[in-house]
C-alpha cells in the first residue's frame, strides 16, 4: 500500500515547466469559454468555439492575430476578458497569483519560487522575490504612465469615455506586446493607420513597445545599478542590440518602401521616417500596424519577417527566438568563420553549450516557419510569401499580418492556434529545458568519427 502511494505521488508531481505550459492552456480554454458566451459579442450572438479559441489564444500569448476586428466583434465584457488575457499571458501567470501572494502578505515558498525563476525566464532563484516585485510595480507604473499620456491626447478630440478605455487598452496591448487594438471604430480594422501622421501616438505606443520587449531581468540591473561598466554583459547584448535592430530596421524599411504607393509612397518625408521607425518597432512583436501589411513589396514583406523571427528580449513580454539569441549565433557564426572555437561579447566568453542552444532554438523556428508557409499555402487559397508571413508572425508573437488571417482553412486556423501557443510557451519551455538538461552529464560517450563539411 505504502508503494502504491508513492507512485500515485510521483505520477501527479509536475515540474514548474510543465505547470507553466498547463497553465497557458487552462487560461487559455477558460478564455476561450467566457468569449463563446453571447456577452461576449458585440451583437448578442455567440462567436463560436473555433474563433474564441483563436482569439484566446492571441491574447494569451500576446500575439495578435484576429479573426474579427476586435472593437466590432467583442462587446465590452469580450473586451475586458481580452485585455486581462493579454495582462496575464504578457507579464506571465506567475505575476498574477504574486499580485495575490503579496497582497495577502503570505509567505513564498520555495516551489512558488522555481516557478517564478521559470516563468520570468531567470535561471537563478537568488532574489526572485524582489524580482517579480519590480516586474509586477514596474509594469503597472508604466503602463499608467503610458495610459495617462493617451488619455490626455485623446480627451480633447475623442471625449473622456474614448480617452480613458482607448488609452488604457493600448497601454497594456502595447507593453504586453500584444497587438490588439479597438480602434475599430474609426474604421474596420484599420489598427493604427487612423494615426500614422501622429507622432504622439506612435511613439508612445512605440515606446511602451520597446520597454516591454527588452526584458525583466534588464530592468532589474538597469535600476539597480545605474552603471553600463557595472552592467552583466547579457543586459549590456541586450540593450545594444535592441538600438541596432531598431535603427538598421527602419533604415530597412525606408530603403524598400519609400517610393511604394501602397505604403510609405504618398507620405510627407517626415511621416515616411516615422513610420518606417515605427514599423521597426512593431515588427518586434508588437503587431500593430500603421501602414498597410499587405501593400508592402516582396522586400519590406521578408525584411518584417527577419525581425519578427528575433523578437525581444528572454524573459519580457515578447516572443520571437530573442535578441541575445541571435547574437550569440551571429557570434558563433563570425568565430568560425575567422577560424576561432570560442564565442566572446563584452570581454566574456559564452559556453558551448549556450550556443548550441541558441543554435537549436533558430533551427526549429526557423523550419517551423518554413513548413507553416507551404502547409497554409497548400490548404488555403494563399500565396506563399503571404503564409510564411503569416506562419512567422505566429511564431514570433507578433501578430502582423498583410489580411489573409480570415482567409485561412480550418486546419491552416488550428496549426496558426499551435504556432502562437509554442510561439509563446514552447521557446520558453525549450529554453529552460536546455537550462535544466545542461545540469545531467552525458553518461557514455561514443568514439569520435570525422565528416567532410562543406
Amino acid at each position: 500500500m505504502a508503494n502504491q502511494r508513492t507512485i500515485k505521488k510521483r505520477k501527479i508531481r509536475l515540474s514548474p515547466t510543465q505547470i507553466i505550459a498547463l497553465v497557458f492552456v487552462g487560461i487559455i480554454l477558460l478564455g476561450t469559454l467566457i468569449l463563446t458566451l453571447p456577452a461576449s459579442s458585440r451583437d448578442g450572438q455567440s462567436a463560436g468555439f473555433l474563433p474564441s479559441l483563436f482569439t484566446a489564444t492571441s491574447a494569451t500569448c500576446v500575439t495578435g492575430l484576429v479573426m474579427f476586428d476586435t472593437w466590432a466583434q467583442w462587446s465590452g465584457l469580450g473586451q475586458i476578458v481580452i485585455l486581462t488575457l493579454i495582462e496575464i499571458g504578457g507579464l506571465g501567470f506567475m505575476s498574477a497569483a504574486a499580485f495575490v501572494i503579496f497582497i495577502l502578505r503570505k509567505r513564498v515558498g520555495l516551489k512558488q519560487r522555481m516557478v517564478m525563476a521559470q516563468a520570468l525566464n531567470v535561471n537563478d532563484m537568488t532574489g526572485i522575490v524582489r524580482l517579480q516585485k519590480i516586474v509586477l510595480l514596474g509594469s503597472l507604473l508604466i503602463q499608467l504612465t503610458g495610459a495617462l499620456i493617451l488619455a490626455v491626447y485623446f480627451w480633447p478630440q475623442y471625449g473622456p469615455w474614448n480617452a480613458i478605455r482607448w488609452s488604457v487598452f493600448h497601454s497594456v496591448s502595447a507593453y504586453c506586446n500584444a497587438g490588439f487594438d479597438i480602434f475599430g471604430v474609426l474604421g474596420s480594422g484599420s489598427s493604427l493607420i487612423a494615426f500614422q501622421s501622429d507622432p504622439v501616438v506612435l511613439l508612445t505606443l512605440g515606446t511602451l513597445v520597446v520597454i516591454g520587449g527588452l526584458g525583466f531581468f534588464v530592468w532589474e540591473e538597469v535600476i539597480r545599478l545605474h552603471s553600463w561598466k557595472r552592467f552583466s554583459a547579457y543586459t549590456k547584448v541586450a540593450l545594444t542590440m535592441t538600438g541596432i535592430l531598431i535603427l538598421i530596421g527602419a533604415v530597412g524599411i525606408c530603403v524598400l518602401e519609400w517610393n511604394n504607393p501602397e505604403t510609405l509612397g504618398n507620405m510627407s518625408w517626415p511621416d515616411k521616417i516615422l513610420n518606417g521607425f515605427f514599423q521597426s518597432l512593431t515588427a518586434r512583436t508588437a503587431g500593430f500596424d500603421a501602414i498597410n501589411q499587405g501593400g508592402l513589396t516582396d522586400g519590406g514583406k521578408m525584411w518584417t519577417s527577419v525581425f519578427m523571427l528575433i523578437g525581444g528580449s528572454s524573459g519580457s513580454t515578447a516572443g520571437g527566438v530573442k535578441t541575445v539569441t541571435m547574437v550569440v549565433l551571429l557570434l558563433f557564426l563570425w568565430s568560425r568563420i575567422r577560424g576561432k572555437g570560442s564565442v566572446c561579447v563584452f570581454k566574456r566568453t559564452v559556453p558551448n553549450n549556450q550556443v548550441l542552444d541558441a543554435m537549436t532554438i533558430v533551427a526549429i523556428v526557423i523550419g517551423l516557419a518554413i513548413f507553416g508557409g507551404l502547409f497554409i499555402t497548400a490548404t488555403s487559397p494563399i500565396g506563399f510569401t503571404d503564409g510564411l508571413y503569416e506562419s512567422i508572425s505566429a511564431l514570433g508573437t507578433v501578430g502582423l499580418t498583410t489580411g489573409v488571417t480570415t482567409s485561412l482553412s480550418l486546419p491552416a486556423q488550428l496549426l496558426i492556434i499551435i504556432y502562437m501557443y509554442f510561439g509563446r510557451v514552447g521557446i520558453l519551455t525549450l529554453s529552460l529545458g536546455f537550462l535544466m538538461g545542461n545540469q545531467a552529464q552525458e553518461r557514455y560517450r561514443y568514439a569520435h568519427t570525422n565528416f567532410m563539411i562543406g
